[in-house]
């Protein structure tokens, strides 16, 4: 009979700093693991697995919504619908590529490092997909003809930019000053969040406007909740921060937070869709939709920016010498 032999795990003062999870005591891959191991690792309860497949089985669901869409779209004359498009698109990207992080991360500290670069790639992509949605179906009736949503998209694509340089900037500093390096990425996340809801916040708590009074008010406010429930627990480190070792495999703060941000995006994706189906006659006939030329120069931007950075803070880490960063993480 075939046996399977899964990889040991280890305790946090057998792995290096880098590898350190504040709060989870044991259940941590080998720190040179291979691609092999790491894949093996998704059927294997390590403290990384839930991780991964909180947002890998999602990314399907994701997947499948916006298969379905295309498929009922005729994609060539409906130019309302291609913010829509580019939104679920983008959905679909970061939970993949967060899966991926997760999954290939204990390969080396380069490779954790470098695996993280492209997921908050992946993130800030999502970002624009959410502000090029927001342009097109949320804005509040009397933000519609103004120059902020004129500059909105444009001001969006420097903020994933801006924001993808200080989260890869923030690797840095996690040796030495942890506690920056946290705000740092917290900060990173937070403030495109803030630019993109922006009109949202318009919205709900001052003028919505009569077009902008209907059903999907309820799913924006349940996306906003969920969404600041997710950032209370990245940054608090909560449960397993007040019993350390209880929550190494199931029920740390990462796989709650990962939870809570696949529902606000399952709350967001279906409050546009309501904007999107039930303002479609007001917001044609009182703005002109987003062009595929503004569409896709944005997300051509980020992605150059994006990879950009990726690709000067991956390159930063190979010209650090070896002995530096030991340094660094003693």
């Amino acid at each position: 009979m075939l046996s399977l032999k899964l990889p040991r795990l280890f305790s946090i003062d057998q792995v290096p700093q880098a590898f350190h999870e504040r709060g989870i005591l044991f259940g941590y891959r080998h720190p040179q693991s291979s691609a092999a191991a790491c894949v093996l690792s998704l059927f294997q309860m390590t403290n990384e697995t839930l991780n991964i497949w909180t947002h890998l089985l999602p990314f399907w669901f994701f997947a499948w919504r916006f298969v379905t869409a295309l498929c009922v779209t005729d994609i060539q004359n409906d130019s309302y619908s291609w913010p829509m498009l580019v939104y679920m698109c983008t959905s679909c990207v970061y939970p993949l590529a967060s899966s991926c992080a997760h999954t290939f991360s204990s390969m080396s500290k380069n490779a954790r490092h470098i695996c993280y670069f492209l997921d908050y790639g992946a993130v800030n992509l999502f970002s624009l997909g959410s502000a090029i949605a927001y342009s097109a179906y949320t804005f509040p009736d009397e933000l519609v003809h103004t120059a902020f949503r004129e500059y909105y998209v444009a001001l969006a694509v420097f903020n994933t930019s801006l924001s993808t340089g200080l989260s890869c900037y923030s690797r840095f500093l996690e040796a030495q000053k942890p506690g920056l390096s946290k705000l740092l990425r917290l900060l990173a996340f937070a403030y495109p969040y803030i630019w993109d809801s922006l009109p949202l916040f318009y919205r709900l708590f001052l003028f919505p406007g009569i077009s902008a009074q209907n059903e999907a008010v309820l799913y924006h406010w349940r996306h906003t909740a969920m969404t600041l429930l997710a950032s209370f627990l990245y940054s608090a480190h909560l449960p397993e921060r007040l019993a350390p070792g209880r929550f190494d495999f199931i029920g740390h703060s990462h796989q709650l937070f990962h939870v809570c941000v696949i529902l606000a995006t399952h709350m967001q994706t279906e409050a546009i869709l309501l904007d999107k189906a039930l303002r479609k006659e007001w917001l044609l006939a009182a703005s002109q939709p987003l062009s595929l030329l503004q569409i896709a120069a944005a997300l051509l931007a980020c992605l150059l920016f994006s990879l950009g950075n990726i690709v000067y803070f991956s390159a930063a880490l190979y010209r650090t010498p070896e002995a530096e960063l030991q340094r660094k993480e003693t």
